[in-house]
């Protein structure tokens, strides 16, 4: 395959990036495509949220995560990735879809036709691409990494009418829209729970729903105390058991599991903090296999390269339905093993 990549990234997450700092010290050729901005998924955390990991913890390409406290905030974390990409000068395609991925013919070259049929397995991948402005463009590639994250799909509600709704919020950054408000906050992790008590400490009248009867134990060992005490005096409702069933104007039912008992109650804004998934279509698309069970996509630990020769795996995409297995700390250490591999095959 004339002209092509030796490698191209979807994806320019943490992890991503990592791929692409040890393939740029391999000598690979590459490029990074991402339908938003580089760490998208970080823009979309808690404004003032303070990462659980410590800053070395976070750090990839060899380029030191350098503050005054232990642990970083997510404003420092987005600058730390964008200093990265400076130092390393990424090759990153900002606000650019992969919109398919194809195996190439044997012997294309980059102003072949995309064919979908089977081709041999050494024939490399074509691309295609569509920017915010509507314009397309297809990169050719030797390999490809899959590496999209765990933020493709939101984990939604069961609601009874199966219809979406405008109140219902998956992503929470500050409190200060819903001021004088009544939120339903759905979830007993620890972003359900510190969202709840942001929210109740600025003026919004907040009440929690949880499907089980206890708190996840993610919960920061530090914030559990607060919100017990909160719940135990009647100044956060917490429903265990529950669900949100239904909403109506300026209301929502809430249901008990196994009594089946229903309360309405007033409900402005549903904050459903129910987790998210990682959007697979890319990587179902070329034949690589998925557990049932897990959600893992079947892969070689050791290179990250999945059943179908020359598609790799990075980052939480990995860790299929727990999602909490991967992190950032362990999950930049894909970048080595799959640009060693593809080195390997070059």
């Amino acid at each position: 395959m004339a002209d092509a990549l030796d490698l191209a990234i979807v994806g320019a997450g943490p992890c991503g990036l990592a791929v692409a700092v040890a393939a740029k010290e391999e000598g690979l050729r590459y490029a990074v495509v991402d339908r938003g901005c580089i760490t998208e998924s970080l823009t979309h955390y808690p404004y003032y949220m303070t990462f659980f990991s410590t800053a070395e913890r976070l750090e990839i390409g060899g380029v030191p995560f350098t503050i005054p406290d232990a642990k970083p905030t997510r404003q420092q974390a987005l600058a730390y990735y964008r200093r990265v990409v400076a130092h390393h000068g990424l090759k990153v395609r900002q606000y650019e879809e992969v919109t398919g991925i194809d195996r190439a013919p044997a012997g294309a070259t980059t102003d072949s036709r995309i064919q979908s049929a089977t081709a041999p397995a050494d024939s490399g991948f074509v691309l295609s691409t569509r920017t915010r402005c509507g314009r397309e463009d297809r990169i050719h590639a030797r390999a490809v990494v899959i590496a999209t994250g765990g933020f493709g799909k939101p984990n939604r509600l069961d609601l009874e009418d199966g219809q979406p709704h405008d109140r219902v919020i998956h992503y929470y950054r500050e409190p200060y829209p819903f001021f004088g408000q009544d939120v339903t906050v759905v979830g007993g992790g620890n972003s359900a729970v510190e969202a709840a008590l942001e929210l109740y400490r600025n003026g919004v009248r907040v009440r929690m729903v949880h499907f089980l009867d206890v708190f996840d134990r993610g919960v920061k060992p530090w914030v559990r105390p607060d919100i017990d005490n909160r719940i135990a005096s009647g100044e956060i409702p917490m429903h265990w058991g529950s669900r949100v069933s239904r909403l109506a104007p300026g209301t929502a039912t809430i249901v008990r599991d196994g009594a089946g008992a229903a309360t309405e109650v007033p409900c402005d804004w549903v904050l459903a903090m129910t987790g998210w998934r990682p959007d697979r279509t890319l990587l179902h698309s070329l034949g690589a296999h998925t557990d049932s069970r897990t959600g893992i996509p079947d892969h070689d630990r050791a290179t990250m390269e999945t059943n179908v020769p020359g598609v790799y795996i990075a980052g939480v995409i990995a860790a299929g339905f727990n999602a909490n297995k991967i992190f950032i700390e362990n999950g930049r250490e894909h970048g080595g093993l799959i640009a060693a591999a593809v080195a390997r095959k070059a």
